[in-house]
């Protein structure tokens, strides 16, 4: 059996950053479509008092 330990953690090391980018994309494209619900709510809020 060989040790395949340095490879694995090569691995590892590739994909937690590709990951961490997705983790990154998502969260700010959630940002930008809770900000835009947001704003629409706002807008209809203020818009009905009048």
């Amino acid at each position: 059996m060989r040790d395949e330990t340095g490879a694995t953690a090569i691995e590892y090391g590739l994909i937690a950053p590709l990951i961490a980018l997705a983790i990154v994309t998502g969260a700010g494209a959630l940002g930008n479509a809770i900000n835009a619900k947001f704003t629409t709510i706002g807008t209809r809020v203020t818009s009905s008092g009048s």
